[in-house]
C-alpha cells in the first residue's frame, strides 16, 4: 500500500506552462489512495481549465480568498488546516518570491503562510529566471524555512532554442518526493541528546571592530537540523549568524570562544558533541574600551593571547560525550593535520574540508553551500562526495546512527 494512501494532498497549481503536467498529476496521486483538493491561482486558469482539473481530482476548484460563501468559516484557514501535504506544482520565480517573503494576496499565498502540513514545491520556469541571483536566494529561504523541492530537471523549455535547468519534474517524480516527504521517518538518535557548535566567533578589538573567521553557519545549522530529525534532543551554540533559528533546537547565542565554552560546559553531560563553529584562535589580550584611532603613527600594536580550545577542552572533559566529533578546514597538508587534530583533542571523528583557494571540486568556500568532507577516525579515511551541505548533514547523522549501533526506527 502506498504511503499516499487515505492522505488528503492540497495541491495548488501555479501560473506556468507546466500547469498541463498537474493534470497527469492528478491522476497519479489518487492512483496511489490519495484525495487531491485542487487550489488554482488567477494565472494556472490561463493555462488549464478549472474544469479538466476539477474533474480529474472529483473535487471542487478553489481559487477565490474572497468567496463570500466559503470565507464565512474563514475558507483559507480550512483547507491550510485539514491536510496531509499542501504541493505547488508549477512553483514559479514569481510564487517562489511571494512565499520567501511572506506575501498572502491571494488565496494560495494565504493558504501557504497558513499551513501547519508539509509542503513541497515543483520549481518550473526558464533557466535564466532559475539561475538569478534573487531566485537562487529565494530558493535558499525557502529550504531554511523547511520547505521541499522537487527537481528542477534540465531539458528542452517551452520557448523555442532555450534548454537548461528548469523544467518541472515529471508527475511520477513528484508522487515519489511526496512518499518520501510523508513516510515515518527513522529516528534512531531518539532519546538522546546532542550539543552542536555552528558559525564564526568575534573577538573584541574595540568598540566597533573585531576578529573574526569566514564563516556562514550553515554547516553547524544543518547538522542540528538533521540530529533533531533523526531523534536527537539537540542544544545548538552559535556565534553571530544572519541564519534563522532552527525550530524544535535550543538555541543559545554567543559572540565570542570564551562564552561558547561556557554555553556548550553548560549544555552538559550530553551523549554526542559536534563541534563545527569556526572558532577564533586568538583574541586581543586587552580589548580597548574606545575606538582606536588612526594617529599617523602607524597602525596600533595589538598583542594577541590565545582563546580556549572548545573541542579539546570537551574532548578532555571529566563529562565527555559518548561521541565527540570536530571539523577541521585547513589549507595545506589536509589528512595529515585531521589526524594530528584528531589525536589531540581528544576526539573520535575530524570532519576534513579543504577550503585553500583553487581547491576546486576537492574542497568547500568558507561560507558557501557545499563541502567535500573526508571523515578521518582511528580506523582510516572515509571520502564523501562533494554534496550541499545540508546533504552532507544528513549523512553526518546516519554515521552517527550507525556508529552508536542505532539504526533502527524508533
Amino acid at each position: 500500500m502506498s504511503v499516499l494512501s487515505g492522505k488528503r494532498i492540497l495541491l495548488i497549481v501555479g501560473g506556468g506552462i507546466a500547469a498541463y503536467k498537474c493534470l497527469d498529476l492528478i491522476r497519479r496521486l489518487r492512483e496511489q489512495g490519495a484525495a487531491v483538493t485542487p487550489v488554482m491561482t488567477g494565472a494556472a486558469a490561463e493555462f488549464v481549465t478549472p474544469l479538466s482539473v476539477g474533474a480529474l481530482a472529483a473535487s471542487r476548484v478553489y481559487s477565490d480568498l474572497f468567496d463570500r460563501e466559503d470565507e464565512q468559516d474563514v475558507g483559507h484557514i480550512r483547507l491550510a488546516r485539514e491536510h496531509d501535504l499542501v504541493l505547488l506544482a508549477p512553483a514559479t520565480a514569481d510564487r517562489m518570491a511571494r512565499v520567501a517573503n511572506g506575501l498572502a494576496e491571494d488565496l494560495a499565498g494565504a493558504i501557504l503562510l497558513a499551513t501547519r502540513a508539509p509542503v513541497l514545491m515543483a520549481p518550473a520556469m526558464n533557466p535564466a529566471m532559475w539561475d538569478h541571483p534573487a531566485t537562487r536566494r529565494n530558493h535558499r529561504r525557502l529550504l531554511d524555512d523547511g520547505i521541499g523541492f522537487v527537481g528542477p530537471g534540465s531539458g528542452e523549455m517551452a520557448e523555442k532554442g532555450e534548454a537548461g535547468t528548469g523544467r518541472m519534474a515529471e508527475p511520477l517524480e513528484i508522487v515519489a518526493a511526496a512518499e518520501a516527504l510523508l513516510a515515518p521517518r527513522k529516528r534512531p538518535l531518539t532519546g538522546l541528546s546532542a550539543i552542536v557548535t555552528s558559525g564564526p566567533t568575534h573577538e573584541p578589538i574595540d568598540p566597533v571592530r573585531y576578529i573574526a573567521n569566514r564563516s556562514s553557519g550553515r554547516q553547524g545549522h544543518a547538522i542540528a537540523e538533521a540530529l533533531r530529525d533523526a531523534g536527537a534532543r539537540v542544544t545548538l551554540v552559535s556565534g553571530p549568524v544572519t541564519l534563522a533559528d532552527p525550530r524544535d533546537v535550543a538555541v543559545r547565542h554567543v559572540e565570542t570562544a570564551a562564552e561558547m565554552l561556557i554555553a556548550v560546559e553548560a549544555a552538559l553531560p550530553a551523549d554526542i558533541a559536534v563541534f563545527v563553529a569556526a572558532v577564533a584562535d586568538w583574541r586581543v589580550a586587552a580589548e580597548s574600551s574606545r575606538k582606536i584611532k588612526k594617529t599617523g603613527d602607524g597602525p596600533p600594536a595589538l598583542a594577541l593571547a590565545e582563546n580556549p580550545d572548545i573541542l579539546s577542552t570537551i574532548g578532555h572533559h571529566d563529562r565527555r560525550p559518548g561521541l565527540v566529533i570536530g571539523f577541521a578546514a585547513e589549507t595545506d597538508d589536509l589528512l595529515a593535520n585531521a589526524r594530528g587534530k584528531l589525536a589531540r583533542k581528544g576526539a573520535d571523528a575530524i570532519l576534513a574540508n579543504d577550503v585553500s583557494p583553487g581547491a576546486g571540486a576537492g574542497g568547500g568556500v568558507m561560507g558557501g553551500t557545499e563541502n567535500t568532507i573526508r571523515l578521518v577516525t582511528a580506523e582510516g579515511v572515509e571520502e564523501w562526495p562533494t554534496l550541499a551541505k545540508e546533504a552532507a548533514a544528513t549523512r553526518l547523522a546516519e554515521w552517527i546512527a550507525a556508529r552508536l549501533g542505532r539504526t533502527e526506527t524508533a
